[in-house]
């Protein structure tokens, strides 16, 4: 069955741009299109979709708001943020909001493609510009956080990996950091990897900002 998207931005000329681009691929299909938040809540309902494509500054109802309550009624549904704008707390409040991804409307139309695919597979993609932004602003935190039972957590030297990862680190400088071996890194990053449900650094930081593992730098 084809990936269906649903298009959520108050300007109808995108819309049309992205619904042309999205039916040429062969495993997706467009099932709807909303000029604002609340008519994007009410077409989830309606439609169904696996990914939906949302702007953030809209009329009415934000988007980060619409990102929210969709993600609180239907956690299974990939929202993948698509917006002109790059700054920071649009970023940060759409991620906590449950976006699980964040895109710039001038990212090339095959890494929209791209990012649809791998939202629909749970996994989450950022604009170079708001990765980079991510790494710039975080700042390991000391907290555990408890995910599904009581022994599945985080432990302090895997915070501290997660630490120096969401900086952007590679597995040699972690362990050139922390004093270990790179060996000893990357089972920590596995570890890390399985205890979050994620499957790549980006998802990393996603989770990490989502759950409060890491704190902004003020």
């Amino acid at each position: 069955m084809p990936i269906k998207v649903l298009l959520v931005d108050d300007h109808a000329v995108l819309r049309d741009g992205l619904s042309s681009l999205i039916s040429l691929e062969p495993d997706m299909e467009v099932v709807g299109e909303a000029r604002d938040g609340e008519e994007a809540i009410n077409l989830v309902e309606s439609t169904r979709p696996d990914v939906v494509l949302m702007d953030i500054n809209m009329p009415g109802m934000s988007g980060v708001e619409a990102i929210r309550r969709i993600h609180a009624k239907h956690p299974q549904v990939a929202v993948l943020v698509l917006t002109m704008y790059d700054r920071d707390e649009y970023l940060y409040e759409s991620i906590r909001a449950g976006a699980t991804g964040y895109l710039l409307k001038d990212a090339p139309s095959g890494d929209v493609i791209a990012a649809v695919r791998s939202a629909y597979r749970g996994e989450s993609t950022l604009h170079p510009v708001m990765a980079r932004k991510l790494l710039d602003n975080l700042s390991g935190g000391e907290r555990r956080m408890e995910r599904g039972g009581g022994d599945d957590f985080l432990t302090p030297r895997e915070l501290d990996v997660l630490k120096w990862m969401v900086k952007g680190l590679s597995n040699k400088e972690i362990a050139e950091q922390l004093f270990i071996s790179d060996k000893t890194v990357k089972i920590h990053v596995s570890n890390i990897f399985k205890k979050l449900g994620v499957k790549s650094r980006s998802q990393a930081i996603i989770y990490a900002i989502q759950h409060n593992l890491v704190e902004l730098e003020q």
